[in-house]
Formats: C-alpha cells, structure tokens, sequence
C-alpha cells in the first residue's frame, strides 16, 4: 500500500502527533502513551518512514538566536511563463541557503519565498546579488515580517 493510498489509524496519528512535539521521544515512551508494546510501535514508525508519512527528523532552532532574526516573505513573477524558465527559476533559487521555504502559487504572483536574514543589510546583499541575478524574474514583493504570532511545523 503506498503512502497516497494509506489512511493511517487512530494509533498511527497517536504516534505522529506524539513524534511531532517530540521526535526523540524513545518507541518505549511512545509505546507506554498509546498503549501499545514497544514492538508492534516500532513497526508502526519504520513502515511510516518507509511510506514517507514520516519524512524526517529535525530539530527547531530558534532563529534569533543563530543570527537569522529577520524573515521576509518574497513573492515572485516571472517575466516569461514556460516550463524551461520555471524550471531554471526553481533549480536556481533551490540552491539559496537563505530561501527557507518555497512554494508555487496561484494568482498575480507565481512564487512565494521565506527567507532568514540577520538583518537589512544583508537581506538587501542577498537580493541584489543573489536573487535578483536569477534569469526570468518579472516582478518582486518583499513583504517584511514585524513579529511571528505563530509558527509550528505540526500537522497533527
């Protein structure tokens, strides 16, 4: 059964939602919370990260505190709209350290971005000679975050 057919269960969405606040939580932990033996909770997780329901583990780090204290979001249009310049545009912007998140989107613009940035003077190197070097951009809108109300990487 592959991941876009499996509906997991009550147990594994248990699982999920215990590993999403903590991924270092130990299979015996978890297994004692669902009230399941540590084997059968085991298995559970090794066939959700063989699906890919499970993609992987990280650690949040608070960017403020690693000198990454100002987030912009960047929306972007491209001046020519075909799949040879999409698809340059993608690869060339996936390759920025800086670009955090990046998605695709519907309307006046077709890209947005999240980028970290220690602050204004390095937002603007970064723009001016990282990403406005990128071949086929029409048009930018930087959009600076004042203040995170709420971030979570929990789906659950």
């Amino acid at each position: 059964m592959t991941a876009e057919h499996y509906t997991p269960d009550e147990k594994d969405l248990s699982i999920l939602r215990l590993l999403q606040k903590d991924a270092k939580m130990s299979v015996r932990d978890i297994s004692a919370r669902i009230s399941l033996s540590p084997t059968p909770t085991h298995e559970r997780i090794k066939r959700m990260e063989k699906q890919g329901i499970i993609k992987e583990y990280t650690a949040v780090v608070d960017r403020k505190k690693v000198n990454k204290g100002m987030m912009v979001i960047c929306m972007i249009a491209l001046n020519v709209h075909n799949k040879k310049t999409a698809g340059k545009f993608i690869e060339e912007v996936g390759k920025l350290k800086e670009v955090v998140e990046f998605y695709n989107i519907s309307g006046d613009f077709d890209f947005m971005l999240k980028i970290l940035a220690p602050n204004m003077d390095e937002f603007h190197e970064f723009f001016v000679n990282k990403l406005s070097e990128i071949e086929g951009i029409g048009q930018t809108k930087s959009i600076f975050v004042m203040n995170s109300i709420k971030e979570s990487a929990q789906i659950l």
